[in-house]
């Protein structure tokens, strides 16, 4: 069988993807939505242009006041300041309620992206507990920002700026192009130095707010141990100096943002005070009446409304550009697994409660033997085989064991039956058929794991069982418990299942641990159960009894017990001894005890 293309390798679409800016990327997921932001942009042109134009007609009616006209001649000016007055409120909630519909269902996709994301790849190996929270929370969310303060903006400020320049040139055209100047100045230089100056601060403060998050989680999850061991002062100093980072950096964003603040408003006064002059002097001229003058005034003073909220967008724009890479640095990350070039029908599990297995799926006949051949897998193009050539075989209820020092390809053999990595080359079957002709979860329907560190959710016993099998009856899931030698535990409690375990099972032991991740993985009825290191965490006298209740709960079953630990082996059918990749021997608990070897070595000292 030829290797296959390993799905970590990313192709040259994939590398320009990365190479884009961030910002452009996060607006690209806006894409489909376009006709909604759009509708949105002109609703608050229409919106900011109406507060213009009230301005300009109460001047132009104030001036006309002055010269004492007839009701009959302001009765016009005055009804379209009170139209504007309602046009301007109502556009606006318009534009809001348009704009951010679109945001907020442009966010909802972003996150289950990124949920989907995590679910299929488990690239959150890759980050820590914390800084990966903030990526999930705070650097998803810049999405919104950037779509509902960093592009909307910008964009109603070209079109309304435009008319009011193309308004005021027709009033006075020196007075407009006064006004275009200081547009341009307000709303595109103070920005753009707004943005240069926000450009480093940005980017560290969202790196700065990851690791605050991180020391935070750190803190709660180890506070036992770092009391223990008397290290909680020096991670309580961790967090006040990453706090203290954050605060720092949050100061140097307001003191830009208050240097964009003050000089959009000298830009702005200097600008009116122009328009004031030049005004005067046309009117002196005979240029320009004074009711004209009222009105290019006011009209440049409303103006710079329209430009006002840019240069705080522009000073965030480093922080959500570099939001943005973070958030991509989740989504980016390569698949360890392909999806089949065409879909199969789904294998069928094995009920272990009596329900009837359907007859069609991965292994018509039902046959759980595992079989790999010449296995070879690596986690990078330059990286050492992890797996090199390895040949094993799992017959049907047979309990094998795969042992070895740690870093011999152990976990990475689990990995690859339970269809989180792909082969890089050879072949693993079920019953005949390659698992790689077939999604993953439907290859977990019939192989499900007991890893090392099971995870426990803080719920309780019914709920963390019912992650298997949602809406199990409690029958069955008593049967699970019995079947994992923890019934008795769990009936003794005064809660029986409504029992909560506490975060991260911290109210159960280690083996309870275990034997709750065991009754999990049997009432989810695979035919195949990989425990990967059980006992790992466990002391001497619990890893005996654990050992013991597992390899009785898993005589049905065909079951790879991958581990260090030598105990309870003598039970198993057959064993195998891998070092560095490579099978080294293979045999019965007794052959391999008398054979010369690294499994000899270790049993007896």
């Amino acid at each position: 069988m030829s290797a296959p293309v390993s799905p970590g390798r990313s192709g040259p679409a994939a590398d320009r993807a990365r190479r884009r800016n961030p910002l452009w990327r996060m607006i690209a997921l806006a894409w489909p939505r376009g006709g909604r932001f759009a509708l949105g942009v002109l609703l608050g042109a229409f919106a900011t242009g109406a507060g213009v134009a009230l301005l300009a007609v109460a001047a132009w009616m104030l001036a006309t006041a002055a010269n004492h006209p007839s009701i009959t001649a302001l009765s016009v000016a005055v009804v379209a300041t009170r139209a504007l007055g309602v046009t301007r409120g109502v556009a606006r909630y318009l534009e809001r309620l348009v704009t951010h519909d679109a945001a907020f269902r442009t966010l909802a996709e972003v996150r289950v992206r990124v949920y989907e994301r995590l679910a299929a790849t488990e690239p959150f190996g890759r980050f820590r507990s914390g800084d990966l929270v903030s990526r999930l929370v705070n650097d998803t969310e810049a999405t919104l920002d950037l779509l509902v303060r960093g592009l909307t903006p910008p964009l109603i400020s070209v079109v309304t700026g435009g008319a009011t320049v193309l308004f005021l040139t027709a009033v006075y055209a020196p007075g407009g192009l006064l006004l275009a100047a200081g547009l341009l100045l307000a709303g595109l230089a103070v920005p753009l130095a707004a943005a240069a100056l926000g450009r480093g601060p940005g980017r560290r403060q969202s790196r700065a707010r990851g690791e605050l998050s991180t020391a935070l989680v750190d803190t709660l999850h180890g506070a036992p141990d770092l009391v223990a061991y008397g290290a909680m002062d020096r991670q309580v100093e961790r967090v006040h100096a990453a706090d203290a980072e954050l605060t720092r950096l949050a100061r140097r964003d307001a003191a830009v943002l208050g240097l964009g603040a003050g000089a959009s408003a000298l830009i702005t006064g200097l600008t009116v005070w122009g328009a004031l002059l030049l005004g005067v002097a046309a009117v002196e001229g005979g240029t320009l009446s004074a009711v004209s003058l009222a009105v290019l005034v006011l009209t440049t003073l409303a103006a710079f409304e329209i430009v006002a909220p840019l240069p705080a967008v522009a000073a965030k724009l480093g922080a959500i550009r570099e939001s943005g890479a973070r958030l991509f640095g989740v989504l980016d990350v390569p698949a360890a697994t392909a999806a089949p070039p065409t879909r199969r029908p789904p294998p069928p599990p094995t009920d272990a409660f009596g329900a009837e297995p359907t007859p069609a799926g991965l292994d018509p006949d039902g046959d759980p033997t595992v079989l790999i051949r010449d296995l070879r897998v690596r986690y990078g193009p330059r990286e050492p085989w992890a797996l090199d050539g390895v040949d094993l075989e799992i017959p049907a209820g047979w309990t094998v064991a795969v042992v070895g020092p740690s870093g011999a390809g152990k976990s990475t053999l689990a990995s690859v039956l339970l269809r989180f990595r792909d082969p890089d080359g050879g072949s693993v079957s079920i019953g005949g058929a390659d698992i790689t002709s077939y999604p993953a979860d439907e290859v977990r329907a019939v192989v499900s794991g007991v890893p090392q560190d099971p995870h426990v959710f803080a719920s309780t016993l019914r709920e963390n069982l019912r992650l298997a099998r949602p809406g199990a009856p409690d029958g069955e899931l008593w049967a699970a418990l019995r079947r994992a030698r923890l019934a008795d535990e769990v009936a003794a409690m005064p809660k029986g299942l409504d029992t909560l375990v506490g975060t991260h099972g911290l109210g159960l032991s280690g083996g309870m641990v275990q034997r709750l991740a065991l009754a999990r993985a049997v009432l989810a009825a695979p035919r195949v159960l990989v425990l990967d290191e059980p006992t790992a965490h466990l002391d001497p006298d619990a890893r005996d009894a654990v050992v013991a209740d597992l390899l009785d709960a898993v005589e049905d079953y065909s079951t790879l017990l991958i581990t260090h630990d030598l105990t309870g082996l003598e039970r198993v059918d057959r064993i195998y001894v891998v070092r560095e990749g490579r099978v080294l021997q293979e045999g019965t608990h007794a052959e391999l005890a008398e054979a010369d070897g690294w499994y000899r070595d270790v049993l007896t000292p």
